[in-house]
């Protein structure tokens, strides 16, 4: 691993621990207010994005940042920092113990190393997906450290597939697994990556929800489908607040043509 990709991980790993240390003290603490967009928000969200975003500055002058609290349009720069500061903000509040920190860098628009921190679980995803890039990163997929993969099994009802609150519709008699619940989209795709889940559907998730777990589940093997537009590259000048990403995750590629002809009920 070269010194510019080591740079990277230490960056990721060191600021997503120590702002996920704070965020651990206010878990189950903070109250939430309502965006317009109908999402929560506490100041707990926003004290991190401020974190994130001055720790990017000071160790990586000239890369964009969009971010779901600050700044939302993609200033088009060649290499951006894509930071969701709180994924789970509901949980967070209620004190379930399932949220996230995530962060994407982006090459021209699309990310090529995603890092995904769970402090109440200490787990920390990372990957690498160079794509059409030409950029050369190293390869794979990890927790904490150690190689992950996707699951080869086939669908039973010993198997989990999991939904986002806007995508119940897809419960139907016959659905060939167990169905969970997670309330975190970047958590909900990773655990495809790990192989504890073999899909997963979000029906409404932003850019800064899917940046780092798009490299990560690629990177282990799943396949990342686009149910509506395409996420990535991003586009310069764009605002992405208002912009969702339907999104059906699966652990191989022959598993796409099981869970989609379930997906018709769902409004995307």
């Amino acid at each position: 691993m070269n010194d510019f990709w080591t740079t990277v991980i230490d960056f990721a790993q060191t600021t997503t621990t120590r702002v996920g240390n704070q965020l651990m003290q206010d878990f189950g603490q903070v109250q939430a207010s309502q965006k317009a967009d109908g999402t929560l928000v506490t100041r707990s969200d926003t004290w991190a994005d401020r974190e994130i975003r001055d720790a990017i500055a000071s160790n990586f002058s000239g890369y964009g940042i969009l971010t779901e609290e600050s700044d939302r349009s993609f200033p088009g720069t060649e290499w951006c920092w894509v930071i969701d500061p709180l994924d789970g903000t509901t949980n967070f509040t209620r004190g379930i113990p399932i949220w996230s920190i995530s962060l994407g860098l982006l090459y021209q628009g699309t990310p090529i190393f995603g890092y995904v921190y769970v402090p109440p679980l200490n787990q920390a995803f990372h990957g690498f997906w160079p794509g059409s890039s030409g950029i050369t990163t190293p390869t794979g997929a990890f927790l904490n450290h150690h190689p992950i993969h996707t699951s080869s099994d086939s669908p039973s009802n010993n198997h989990f597939f999991n939904l986002c609150s806007r995508s119940t519709a897809i419960i139907r008699n016959g659905f060939p697994c167990k169905i969970r619940m997670l309330g975190v989209a970047s958590y909900n795709f990773l655990t495809v990556a790990t192989g504890a889940t073999l899909g997963g559907i979000e029906a409404t998730p932003k850019v800064w929800d899917l940046a780092g777990a798009w490299v990560i589940v690629q990177a282990a093997g799943g396949v990342w489908s686009s149910l509506n537009s395409e996420p990535f590259p991003l586009l310069p000048g764009v605002d992405y607040s208002d912009r969702s990403f339907p999104t059906l995750v699966v652990s191989r590629p022959e598993l796409l043509p099981v869970f989609e002809p379930f997906l018709e009920g769902i409004k995307l």
